[in-house]
């Protein structure tokens, strides 16, 4: 099954993000790549994730998918106009590339590239709407396209919605998204309030997926919370990273946890590790995915 059947089939969704390289050296990615390809349902490639400069993510599904993985293409509005988006998009498609996940992405004042001007022409919402267009057969200017296209595309997402954020929930979800996937959760309390709160209105085919970041040490978790818009690791979890004899192997633990108590509540999880995936299928069997 592809990705989309599978969202169709109601399998409990795994997907693990990964990062191109800083160059052109592919070994590290492939690398990677090769550690989680038999546990997960698809690896989401980054797009100059926190606007750090990397090689195309276009670039790389391509060529993952000649090495026989399903993957997830992100599209960030912030370094194309619509034109570019477009072209991208179809150039993707002409690939065998069907999954898009659109997100705004970062200011470039947060990355590698001081001075780097932001383009931001469409929000994320317009980009899916766009998406929607190029799948009926039609530019965003309303022209006929000579083929059309066929993404399975989907969006992001903090937990803790105020009446904005949940405004533009509801937006992406007109917009045809087929999956969303949240930013990371560390608490399963509080992911199962959000869940509540969007399942009033979201319609069964649109799938949840909880975003798992598996933590290093307390300073990684501090870090988080002061750089990562939309993440909150809870003081308790702080305090047991602080007194952990072994921080990395209670991380491990944590999102094992996390897993376990999500999965009754969401559709999938989205694995997003802080380095290499040497730890996610320990993870899963821990979580009794595997």
């Amino acid at each position: 099954m592809n990705f989309r059947e599978k969202l169709d089939s109601g399998k409990f969704i795994i997907t693990a993000e990964l990062s191109p390289p800083k160059g052109t050296d592919l070994k590290s990615m492939l690398k990677d790549a090769e550690l989680i390809k038999d546990i997960t349902d698809a690896v989401n490639v980054t797009d100059n994730q926190r606007a750090v400069m990397r090689m195309s993510p276009l670039a790389a599904c391509g060529i993952l998918k000649s090495k026989g993985y399903e993957t997830i293409m992100h599209l960030t509005c912030r370094d194309r106009n619509r034109l570019a988006l477009q072209s991208e998009l179809l150039g993707a498609y002409a690939l065998g590339i069907r999954n898009i996940l659109v997100m705004s992405g970062d200011h470039p004042v947060k990355g590698d590239h001081e001075g780097a001007k932001p383009v931001y022409d469409l929000d994320s919402v317009q980009l899916l709407g766009l998406i929607r267009e190029l799948n009926k057969g039609y530019d965003f200017s309303g022209n006929r396209l000579e083929g059309k296209t066929d993404f399975c595309a989907g969006g992001v997402t903090n937990t803790e919605l105020n009446e904005v954020s949940l405004i533009k929930l509801h937006k992406k979800i007109r917009m045809d998204a087929s999956f969303i996937q949240t930013q990371a959760v560390f608490d399963a309390e509080l992911f199962s309030g959000f869940m509540k709160k969007i399942n009033q209105t979201r319609p069964k085919r649109i799938k949840i997926f909880a975003g798992i970041i598996p933590l290093k040490s307390e300073k990684n978790a501090l870090f988080l919370n002061k750089n990562i818009a939309g993440i909150k690791v809870p003081e308790n979890l702080v305090a047991r990273m602080r007194r952990a004899k072994n921080p990395e192997a209670l991380g491990i633990e944590i999102a094992a946890e996390l897993i376990r108590d999500l999965r009754d509540i969401c559709d999938g999880v989205h694995i997003m590790p802080i380095g290499d995936h040497g730890n996610t299928k320990k993870i899963l069997e821990m979580a009794d995915i595997l």
